[in-house]
């Protein structure tokens, strides 16, 4: 009888390579992008910390003020702190990516291993499902979708992960129909092996790694896109501080100040730098074969 050797997951495989983030540190952009990562989740989660007034506070007299011993970054329109408004808009931000991708990720894999593994009609209703969501612009969806449902945290939690989905079914389901046809899946089927055993203990493992990798390199997209949708007045609902938001803000009264709009674009661009730096440095530690494709 001819012994099937059943290959390495790509979990296991990136678990033997242990410890990741000091490769990810020993390359200079990977520390970099880390330490503006490491600044952002402290700014989660020691806000009330750090913060120098309560983000909702104003001071009308000292409105649209630039920045000051006072206030480190100046005030906005009705005199509320910049820096304090900064610091707990990364709660936003944050409270919204992570469940956003894991929607996402999670309704990815599902969509994508179902496609792949059982194939025939349902692999082409799932790819019609999959081709209807991406026909529109991300943007225009989930402006629609949120139209029709009010804007909140929620809601754009929902939609953002909903828009995010296909690309991640499109990847586990490419993954899945390579594996599937593989010798010890093969082997596991006439041995008669469960459907469900066979897609969670041999398929699961050996193409969820992509999937991890893409999530990580989608947080400062999301991150943005929520910023996007609080700038055009779809997101959290004042005085919640977003970062879009305040930029929104901003804008109402460039001709008077120009602080709110400066130090709301600064942050974000930073941060969005600062995540995708640091999911590139560790995607070319994950997958060396992606390394130096960057640009291309």
């Amino acid at each position: 009888m001819q012994y099937i050797e059943r290959p390495t997951s790509s979990i296991q495989k990136t678990l033997d390579r242990l410890p990741i983030l000091g490769d990810v540190l020993r390359q200079p952009l990977g520390v970099v992008g880390f330490a503006i990562v490491l600044a952002f989740v402290i700014s989660v989660l020691f806000a009330p910390l750090i913060a120098p007034y309560d983000y909702a506070r104003q001071d009308i007299p000292n409105r649209l003020q630039g920045p000051s011993t006072t206030y480190w970054l100046g005030t906005d329109h009705i005199g509320r702190d910049i820096f304090s408004r900064l610091v707990y808009g990364s709660r936003i931000a944050f409270g919204t990516a992570i469940p956003s991708v894991g929607i996402a990720l999670v309704t990815g894999i599902l969509l994508g291993l179902i496609a792949g593994y059982v194939g025939g009609l349902v692999d082409n209703i799932i790819v019609v499902f999959m081709d209807m969501l991406q026909a529109f612009p991300s943007i225009m969806l989930s402006l629609a979708i949120l139209a029709l449902l009010g804007p909140s945290l929620v809601n754009v939690i929902i939609v953002i992960g909903l828009t995010w989905m296909p690309n991640y079914a499109r990847v586990i389901r490419a993954q899945t129909l390579s594996i599937r046809e593989k010798a010890y899946v093969e082997a596991e089927r006439s041995l008669g092996a469960r459907n469900r055993t066979i897609l969670l203990s041999h398929i699961l493992p050996n193409v969820i790694a992509p999937a991890l990798l893409l999530a990580a390199m989608d947080l400062p997209w999301v991150i943005t896109f929520e910023a996007g949708l609080s700038f055009m007045g779809m997101g959290v609902r004042p005085p919640t501080p977003s970062w879009g938001a305040i930029l929104s803000e901003g804008f109402n009264h460039i001709f008077e100040s120009q602080w709110p709009i400066l130090w709301s674009g600064l942050t974000l661009a930073l941060t969005t730098l600062g995540f995708t730096l640091f999911g590139e440095a560790l995607r070319d530690v994950l997958d060396p074969r992606l390394s130096g494709t960057r640009g291309l």
